[in-house]
């Protein structure tokens, strides 16, 4: 910190030429990932646009690329496993990539399997079908490409100085509230407004950059990392409370606030130890007789001038997009697949949400044994709740299962994937947990605001 303070004292003034590298790529990122527009008819930001475009446009090549994405994969990671050439060996992206565990490889081997008889038509319908291995590739299908977008585009966002600025100004709000440094602001709006896993891809690269410590990742991950807007739309038309909107989006910033005020103070987030990943470069206290839009000015401009060249940008967003995808893809796949089998073939989730039945009679809400499974079945994946609970003929206890859903967030077929492959320290056990905790802290409050409407 004494460097911090001599190093502003000798460059209290910065030229033009500085302040607008800080300035021009931050006020773009800031854009891209932040910014609303309505597009038709509902809000978006840019990256989802450009995003949305790019699916439609490729939607012909990409079932195939991502079938073979997961087949390259898997035979690199079997290559470096058995083989272990010095090329990826000597290579920290290679070998982080590809010389995984041997439960990683089998994993992999069984999305790649999982894939290729999906994309085919061929093998067990169990595996194949409309509501199993589908499901999973039309998913992955669009992610490919969000992850694709966001990693050329993050570097802009977060290399430029906008954290380190946004940070030093919130750091008194964010730090009491969410026990989160300043810097976070954009990570937690980014995280909130845009699609879950571009959220969860932002707090990674941070925690791995030495912006956060393990417990402050792991609860903006499991905190944040919400469904866009324009999916709660989806879900609320598809639970036919579309006109209901309004509120019913206004019932989840309200229930998922009060999670993240409540969750990253409790087990087993503040038990993750709050220990950086690599040498902390947070610098958010502000110096004696300093304003907090001075020193954040000074951090934002030190931080764009370390940020590199148009190429380095580039080549950070190659490295973050081709790690995702061939660690992301395989193992989503098997993990969601196999997920998605349990809960479509088997009672598994009717036995065990038996508890939730008196739970939700407590509440007064409506129909509530066939209200229960859809409570719990969203730590698979995100649809499920809304597909089960679209039957309902309580439109009381249909909003409640929206919402309650989308303040969930933690999904296997997802976000919850992406968070264990992660350097983040959460593990399953974790995420299991705080399931269960965001369900017990938001469902009364849901339950108590569709009583007032209804």
């Amino acid at each position: 910190m004494n460097e911090e303070k001599e190093a502003y004292t000798a460059d209290e003034k910065h030229n033009k030429k500085d302040l607008m590298k800080f300035l021009l790529p931050s006020l773009f990122g800031v854009i891209i990932f932040l910014f609303p527009i309505i597009d038709g008819g509902s809000f978006n930001i840019p990256l989802g646009i450009i995003t949305e475009f790019l699916i439609e446009f490729l939607s012909g090549w990409l079932p195939a690329i991502i079938t073979y994405t997961m087949v390259l994969s898997t035979v690199l990671t079997i290559f470096a496993m058995i083989m272990k050439p010095n090329f990826i060996i000597k290579s920290e992206f290679l070998k982080n990539t590809f010389h995984v565990s041997i439960f990683w490889m089998v994993v992999r081997i069984l999305g790649a399997i999982f894939a290729v008889m999906t994309f085919h038509e061929i093998g067990f319908t169990l595996i194949n079908s409309e509501i199993t291995g589908q499901v999973m590739f039309g998913l992955l299908t669009s992610l490919i490409v969000w992850f694709f977008v966001a990693s050329y585009l993050m570097p802009y966002l977060i290399n430029f100085g906008a954290m380190e600025f946004v940070g030093t100004l919130l750091r008194g709000t964010i730090k009491p509230l969410f026990t989160l440094p300043g810097r976070s602001a954009i990570d937690l709006l980014a995280s909130w407004v845009g699609n879950v896993n571009v959220g969860v891809v932002i707090t990674r690269e941070q925690y791995q950059d030495g912006y956060y410590t393990g417990r402050e990742a792991a609860a903006i991950a499991t905190c944040f990392s919400t469904v866009s807007l324009p999916f709660c739309l989806v879900i609320a038309n598809m639970l036919d409370v579309g006109h209901m909107f309004p509120v019913f989006y206004l019932t989840i910033v309200i229930a998922g606030v009060v999670s993240a005020i409540i969750i990253p103070r409790i087990p087993p987030i503040s038990k993750i130890p709050d220990t950086y990943y690599k040498r902390s470069q947070i610098h958010e206290e502000i110096p004696e007789n300093t304003s907090a839009f001075k020193w954040g000015l000074h951090q934002a401009v030190k931080r764009a001038k370390g940020a590199g060249s148009f190429k380095d940008q580039l080549n950070q967003g190659t490295e973050i997009f081709l790690g995702i995808v061939f660690v992301l893809l395989p193992q989503v796949m098997a993990i969601g697949t196999i997920a998605l089998i349990i809960a479509e073939f088997t009672p598994v989730f009717q036995w065990i949400s038996q508890p939730m039945i008196p739970i939700l009679n407590l509440l007064q809400i409506p129909e509530a044994a066939e209200a229960a499974p859809a409570t719990i079945i969203g730590f698979i994946d995100m649809f499920l709740p809304a597909v089960l609970a679209s039957g309902i003929e309580s439109e009381m206890t249909r909003f409640v299962v929206g919402a309650l859903s989308l303040v969930q967030i933690i999904y296997l077929t997802e976000m919850g994937t992406l968070l264990l492959i992660s350097k983040i320290p959460v593990k399953f056990s974790h995420l299991l947990i705080i399931f269960i905790e965001r369900t017990i802290i938001s469902l009364p409050i849901i339950a108590l605001i569709a009583h007032m409407i209804y």
